[in-house]
């Protein structure tokens, strides 16, 4: 998962039992949250703590922490190793 922003996306498990459940459109990431467009307003969300699901995929919190640009050159690093 490289650009998140657009996306559909839906919290299907979280430390915070309040965050479950939300879902709505990807507006906005930092390196630590996403920041999701909702019928009620943006919402914050911690990446580390939660599981995603985005445009059907199941995706952990932890893979997606950092940024875009941060994330491929994590890919291609274990890509090489092999």
């Amino acid at each position: 998962m490289l650009g998140l922003i657009g996306k559909k996306v839906e919290v299907k498990d979280s430390r915070n039992p309040s965050l479950i459940g939300i879902r709505g459109e990807i507006v906005d990431e930092t390196k630590n949250m996403l920041i999701i467009r909702t019928r009620k307003g943006e919402v914050k969300v911690e990446k580390r703590i939660c599981s995603f699901e985005v445009d059907g995929k199941l995706v952990e919190g932890k893979e997606i922490v950092g940024m875009p640009w941060e994330r491929l050159k994590r890919r291609k690093k274990v890509r090489t190793r092999w």
